[in-house]
C-alpha cells in the first residue's frame, strides 16, 4: 500500500499532506509555547500563499493543516473544524494506556498528526509527530506542577506506537535519544524563529527611552516559576542595588505556581529595595516589545532550558543579555551573552554588575545578539517543518 501511495505521488498532480496540528497552546494566554505554535502556522500559512496555493512537485504549499484543539472549550475559540469537543484529562488518561481513541474521530482522514505541546493522539493510520521543548518533567520534577508531570508517560507511549519527536534545539534531542534509547533518526531538530516582529533598523539604532519614569532597569520577562529561578534575581539585585541607587528591577510575566517565593525573595530586601522592584504581571505584546527595547540588560537566571525565546528577544531588539549555562542556552546564545553557571548568586551578580558598569561590553554584547538573533526564523523553520510532514507521510516530491 505504502508503495502504491509514492507511485501516486509521482505523478503529474500531488494531493496535499493532511496534517493535524494541536492549536491547543495558542489560547488564552500564551506561554513561550503558545506564541512558537501561533507563529509556526502563521508561517505556513504564508509560505502557502507566497507559492500560490499549488500542490505542485517541491511545492512547500502542498501542506493542508486541520487544526483541533484538546480542550472543551477549545473548539470554537481555535477556529477548527474537529467533530466536537476533546476533553483534555479524560483523553490524556487514555492516551497513556491505550491506543484509543485516535484522532481521526475528530479530524477525518490525515496524513500526519503533529502533537506541538508534549502530547500527540493516537493515529488509525496517520503517522504521528510530537514535539518535546525540554525534559523539565524527566530532569527536574520538583520543579513541575502535576499536569506536566504526566508528559513523560505520554511521550513514552507516543514514542512505543511509532511516533517521531521534533525538538527545537540538538541539546533536547540529545537528552531524548539517551532518555527513550531511541535513533536519532526519529527526533528531528528544527529551530523555531523568534515570536513577534522584528524591530526596524531604526529601532536598533537607538535606545527607546525608558517606559518606567526614564530610569535604567534590569528586565525578567517570562512566565515566573521554579524553573525560571527570579528569587535568585532578586537577591542578585538586592547586592547591587548600592553600587547602581538609579537602576530598577522589572519582572514581566504570569505568575505561575513560583510567585510565592518571588514575593517572598522581594520582601527580605531592605524597604528602599524593594520599592525598586516592579512587578508587571502578564503583559500583551505591545508592552514585552517596550520593555525590552528600554531595557539596559536583560536577566534569565533559569536553572535549566530547552531553547530559550526571551533572551534572544532581547538580542533583536539590541539589548545585552547575563543567562546561565543551563540546558540548551550556551547552544542558542552562543558567545553573545554572559552566561555563569546556574544557581550561581555571586556569580549572577557580578556578571550584571559588569553590564551595567561598562559600556564597551554592553555595547559589545548588543552588536553580538543582534547578529545572533538571525541564527533562524520563521520561514526557514516552516520549511523544515512542512518537509518533515512530508517525509513522515511518506510523501516524496
Amino acid at each position: 500500500m505504502a508503495n502504491a501511495r509514492r507511485k501516486a505521488n509521482a505523478t503529474a498532480k500531488v494531493d496535499a499532506v493532511r496534517v493535524a496540528i494541536d492549536v491547543t497552546p495558542t489560547l488564552g494566554r500564551r506561554s513561550g509555547i503558545g506564541h512558537l505554535v501561533a507563529e509556526l502556522l502563521q508561517a505556513i500559512d504564508d509560505q502557502a500563499a507566497n507559492s500560490g496555493n499549488h500542490a505542485v512537485p517541491g511545492s512547500e504549499a502542498a501542506t493542508e493543516l486541520v487544526p483541533f484543539a484538546v480542550t472543551l472549550r477549545g473548539r470554537r475559540a481555535a477556529a477548527t473544524h474537529q467533530r466536537g469537543p476533546m476533553p483534555a484529562r479524560p483523553l490524556r488518561a487514555l492516551w497513556k494506556r491505550a491506543n484509543f481513541p485516535p484522532i481521526e474521530w475528530w479530524t477525518g482522514p490525515i496524513d500526519v498528526v503533529h502533537g506541538t505541546n508534549f502530547v500527540v493522539p493516537p493515529t488509525r493510520r496517520a503517522a504521528a509527530l510530537v514535539s518535546v521543548h525540554d525534559l523539565t518533567p524527566v530532569r527536574f520534577p520538583e520543579l513541575c506542577t502535576p499536569d506536566t508531570l504526566e508528559y513523560p508517560a505520554l511521550i513514552r507511549r507516543a514514542v512505543a506506537r511509532g511516533a517521531h519527536v521534533h525538538t527545537d534545539s540538538q541539546f533536547v534531542a540529545d537528552e531524548v535519544c539517551e532518555w527513550l534509547r531511541i535513533d536519532a533518526d526519529r527526533v528531528h531538530v528544527i529551530r523555531p524563529g523568534i515570536p513577534g516582529p522584528d524591530p526596524s533598523p531604526d529601532d536598533l539604532g537607538a535606545r527607546s527611552p525608558s517606559p518606567l519614569g526614564g530610569k535604567p532597569y534590569v528586565l525578567a520577562l517570562g512566565t515566573v516559576e521554579p524553573r525560571k529561578n527570579i528569587p535568585l534575581l532578586v537577591r542578585s539585585f538586592g547586592r547591587l542595588a548600592r553600587t547602581f541607587p538609579d537602576v530598577q528591577l522589572v519582572i514581566a510575566g504570569a505568575d505561575a505556581w513560583g510567585g510565592p517565593d518571588v514575593t517572598a525573595a522581594i520582601a527580605a530586601l531592605p524597604s528602599a529595595t524593594s520599592e525598586r522592584v516592579v512587578r508587571l504581571g502578564y503583559v500583551h505584546d505591545w508592552m514585552r516589545a517596550e520593555l525590552l527595547a528600554g531595557a539596559a540588560v536583560f536577566a534569565y537566571p533559569s536553572r535549566y532550558e530547552g531553547f530559550g525565546f526571551p533572551p534572544l528577544e532581547a538580542m533583536r531588539a539590541g539589548v545585552p543579555v547575563v543567562g546561565t549555562t543551563a540546558g540548551s542556552l550556551p547552544e542558542v546564545l552562543g558567545d553573545a551573552a554572559l552566561l555563569v553557571e546556574p544557581d550561581d548568586e555571586g556569580a549572577f551578580t557580578h556578571a550584571l554588575t559588569q553590564v551595567l558598569g561598562d559600556v564597551g561590553l554592553a555595547g559589545c554584547l548588543r552588536r553580538r545578539g543582534t547578529v545572533r538573533a538571525q541564527i533562524t526564523s520563521w520561514p526557514s523553520c516552516a520549511r523544515a517543518m512542512t518537509a518533515l510532514y512530508r517525509t513522515l507521510a511518506g510523501r516524496q516530491f
